[in-house]
């Protein structure tokens, strides 16, 4: 059985443009007078933006940051929470700042889960070679011949690795909001053993060769007359290009290629994989697992329960047009921290989920075998 914690927010967003319209005299001799005062404008030296270079610490240290003792981020000096705009007016530096600290705080979890979760690496493919792009989850000692509960936690996609639920929670609130911790050392507590998957380590990125990038630039299937027209053309735009991307990009980046883990190349598979290799060896009678948002998707057709996002009072029934699993409210609006605010219920839900069984017949591990894998996505 399983927890499905999923909200889906669609936002449509309109954009409106406005377009100078050409009438009598008057409109055009404005029109041409806003020409010639463009024409004298240096654009070049108005929108060349004086980024500084995107070389940051790779320590926690270096950012000069630190967690409290309550799990919180501070600034060593000052004592503020992070401060995503360190620089006005550069939002892609500020951006690529928040990024390399994300890593940072990807690679503290997985110290925390090694040293105060004592759950140990476990390198994927379980017979990878050295050479070959690899991932890797975390378990307990006791996850596999634990003969009574095992509980797996699923994180959802994006940028969120091994152990995170929501890395701006992490960041902007604090560690037990944001990380799976929590649910570990509670199930350590409660005599669970523990798997926690990794779904979106799915590629490493390697930087490309000379010969490649050249290679992908040069590589076309198209007939001669038509490549050669469309050179002309990007002959004749090269320059309003090159200045575009002095603006949007003022510091060439490298190009990287990705190179896909074997039997681990999509979240899907990678379930899949923890399943046929770990889960379904275990000698756990009972299994749980809690899946935050898109990770309640390699799971669909077990015993479940939704928390959803809602205004509604925590475990609160909230109505679905969709016959997936019983939906109940998470006590929060917020998506992320769904998760966090129904971590109390959970546990009770498994343990209601145990003394109402009413057989005790180990059922043969099972998993749906129709899926697609990634090469053939």
């Amino acid at each position: 059985m399983y927890i499905y914690l999923s909200i889906l927010n669609l936002l449509t967003v309109g954009i409106m443009m406005a377009q100078l319209q050409q009438g009598g005299p008057d409109e055009k001799e404005k029109t041409t007078a806003l020409k010639d005062l463009l024409s004298r404008i240096d654009l070049d030296e108005l929108m060349k933006k004086d980024e500084p270079p995107l070389e940051f610490p790779d320590t926690l240290e270096g950012f000069e940051y630190v967690f409290n003792e309550k799990g919180q981020l501070r600034h060593i000096k000052t004592g503020e929470p992070f401060v995503f705009n360190y620089r006005e007016d550069l939002h892609r530096w500020n951006q690529k700042r928040y990024e390399a600290l994300g890593e940072i705080i990807t690679k503290y979890v997985y110290e925390l889960l090694q040293k105060e979760c004592h759950l140990k690496k476990v390198t994927l493919p379980v017979d990878a070679t050295e050479s070959e792009p690899k991932s890797f989850i975390f378990m307990s000692e006791d996850a596999l011949t634990n003969p009574d509960k095992l509980l797996v936690l699923i994180h959802g996609n994006g940028v969120v690795r091994a152990g995170q639920w929501a890395r701006r929670l992490i960041i902007n609130e604090d560690l037990d909001s944001g990380t799976q911790i929590p649910y570990i050392k509670r199930a350590v507590e409660e005599g669970y053993g523990v798997i926690v998957l990794n779904p979106n380590e799915n590629y490493i990125e390697v930087e490309k060769t000379k010969a490649q990038v050249q290679l992908s630039s040069d590589s076309s299937d198209e007939p001669a007359e038509k490549r050669e027209r469309k050179d002309k053309i990007q002959k004749e735009t090269k320059k309003r290009r090159d200045f575009y991307e002095k603006y949007r990009n003022p510091q060439k980046e490298k190009e990287t290629m990705q190179m896909y883990i074997r039997d681990n190349g999509s979240p899907e598979e990678h379930a899949i994989y923890v399943w046929d290799h770990f889960i379904s060896q275990s000698a756990a009678e009972n299994v749980f697992f809690v899946a935050h948002s898109y990770g309640g998707l390699a799971f669909v057709e077990l015993n479940c329960c939704n928390w959803v996002s809602s205004s509604e009072p925590l475990d609160t029934s909230v109505e679905s047009m969709l016959p997936d699993c019983p939906r109940v409210s998470a006590g929060t609006e917020r998506h992320e921290l769904t998760s966090w605010k129904s971590f109390p219920s959970i546990f009770k839900f498994f343990s209601e989920a145990v003394e109402a069984k009413n057989s005790s017949v180990k059922p043969t591990p099972t998993r749906r075998s129709n899926r697609i894998k990634y090469e053939e996505l």
